[in-house]
């Protein structure tokens, strides 16, 4: 039990540190700090510490210092679980995915620093990162699973939750990738309107990068709505199993977060802590939607 208490500490450690992982990548893209240290990587200016510090410098520097240093964690929090929690079917399934999609996601990066990528490749970026994320994050959950104080076990669901569950995780990612090729398109503020892209007509969008952008803000509200529709069938039917109900409940809670941060991330012409948000809502959210996947996953159909 001791060395459980242990685990569980540097599970939630490790889950932490990919959470900054996600929010530096977001501050590096958002900043245009990619190239802070030049062509250069593993080193940065050709030094292996810079010492020259400008802000471009000191984000890309310091989210490689904590991809590197989350790396190691994450790669000892798999070995551990795996060797603890080998017999929970799960286990060894999301130690490798979280290892696998981590080193993914960095030699991306370091390609797109040594030789440039294209924007729909490095929209791919982010949604791998998550990926590796919603990893850890299930195998935090799968370690304090183990003192049933959870009543996950217990689970049963109807099928239209669980194609409900299905669906929406897999679009979620289509939400994702819309999100990160507005980004990686530069067409943040080429609707500089909300919800249309200019309020005062409707008309179809007239450029690629409006299309990227309206094309991003109709998948958001499709996962608005779903949401609300799930949520709404779990509340009706569903009242009996804790974790089903609040997992639905804070989902769409936090999708109705993520859209109002969409909105004001325009209105505020790009305000970096509304986008740094509207980041982690994101990240939060497709984490939780993979928990549920999880446990539909176990749950005996009604």
């Amino acid at each position: 039990m001791q060395s459980n208490k242990y685990l569980k500490w540097f599970a939630v450690a490790s889950t932490f540190g990919m959470l900054l992982i996600m929010l530096g990548g977001a501050l590096v893209s958002k900043t245009d700090s990619g190239l802070g240290c030049g062509r250069h990587w593993p080193g940065c200016n050709g030094q292996l510490i810079p010492d020259e510090i400008t802000p471009e410098v000191l984000i890309e520097f310091s989210h490689r210092l904590v991809t590197g240093s989350v790396g190691i964690l994450i790669l000892i929090l798999a070995i551990w679980s795996w060797r603890s929690l080998g017999h929970i079917r799960e286990t060894k399934f999301l130690s490798f995915t979280a290892i696998f999609f981590l080193i993914l996601q960095s030699l991306i990066g370091a390609a797109q620093v040594k030789w440039g990528q294209g924007d729909f490749i490095l929209a791919l970026h982010f949604g791998i990162s998550l990926i590796s994320f919603a990893a850890v994050l299930l195998l935090t959950l799968l370690i304090f699973e183990v003192d049933k104080k959870f009543d996950t076990d217990k689970i049963s669901v109807g099928k239209t939750l669980k194609w409900h569950t299905i669906g929406v995780s897999l679009y979620s990612y289509i939400v994702v990738y819309t999100g990160a090729l507005v980004r990686h398109t530069e067409s943040g503020l080429v609707c500089k309107d909300w919800p249309l892209c200019r309020n005062d007509q409707f008309e179809l969008p007239t450029n690629m990068h409006e299309w990227v952008q309206m094309g991003h803000r109709a998948a958001a509200a499709l996962i608005v709505i779903w949401l609300g529709i799930i949520a709404i069938h779990v509340i009706r039917n569903y009242k009996d199993q804790r974790a089903i109900y609040w997992g639905w409940v804070i989902a769409f809670i936090i999708v109705l977060l993520q859209a109002t941060t969409g909105m004001t991330v325009v209105l505020t012409k790009l305000n970096l802590y509304v986008a740094l948000l509207h980041s982690l809502f994101i990240t939060l959210l497709f984490g939780l939607l993979t928990y549920m996947l999880l446990l539909v996953s176990r749950s005996k159909l009604k």
